[in-house]
């Protein structure tokens, strides 16, 4: 599943997508599926929160290197530094980037543009349905052909994560696979995963699941406290 996708996975989407959550989740499985260096980079300049970097040592003993965009644990600063780019160029990275949401935090891809290839280079736009720009059929189209305009690149998976934190239901999950299969249909990209936290949808059935569309993956929070 996962060492099916090319070997640098940018993992982009609108605010509030929850993003960062799955590349979290998809760093973590990626690391016990290779014997490869893995490496994630924070590359949203953007949001200040949930940023990947703050799990920066908990990811380390995974033996997961992390690549931050803050020059220490007290500022975040917007600076992309130059090692983020070894990965794209050593072949034995499997690298996950956590780019910035919607097509402004996806212009800091361009500071590596001679390094991307698209060959090897999987761009999986995450949607959540329930939030206001990424709510129907047009405005997901609206915001991946923006992510394609300013990155370069084209969004080659979906990836559903429609839900309402902890009060989401299969249901939920069911409405966003409506809304994106039809988009999948428009744009001709697939949905290459759904995303559940088994905690949460305690009503997930293999019946439903035969349902979904894509992988479907379940996630556990790394970003999000009990209490959130």
């Amino acid at each position: 599943m996962y060492l099916d996708d090319k070997r640098v996975r940018i993992i982009c989407g609108h605010y509030g997508s929850g993003k960062t959550e799955f590349a979290l989740n998809y760093v973590a499985e990626l690391r016990k599926l290779t014997d490869k260096n893995v490496a994630i980079s924070d590359m949203d300049i953007v949001n200040v929160y949930f940023r990947s970097r703050e799990k920066k040592e908990e990811l380390k003993k995974m033996g997961i290197e992390l690549i931050g965009s803050s020059i220490n644990e007290y500022a975040d600063v917007p600076a992309i530094p130059a090692e983020m780019r070894i990965p794209f160029i050593d072949k034995n990275y499997e690298y996950v980037i956590d780019l910035g949401g919607n097509d402004v935090g996806t212009v800091v891809l361009k500071k590596f543009v001679e390094y991307v290839n698209p060959e090897e280079t999987d761009l999986f736009m995450v949607v959540n349905v329930f939030r206001p720009d990424t709510c129907d059929v047009p405005h997901i189209i609206e915001q991946k052909s923006s992510i394609e305009y300013t990155s370069g690149l084209k969004v080659t998976g979906f990836v559903n994560n429609t839900n309402l934190v902890r009060e989401t239901k299969a249901e939920t999950l069911l409405y966003g696979d409506k809304i994106l299969r039809e988009v999948s249909l428009k744009t001709n990209v697939p949905i290459k995963y759904t995303t559940y936290v088994e905690e949460v949808v305690e009503d997930m059935t293999p019946d439903i699941k035969k349902q979904l569309s894509g992988d479907v993956i379940p996630l556990k929070y790394y970003m999000r406290e009990s209490w959130m």
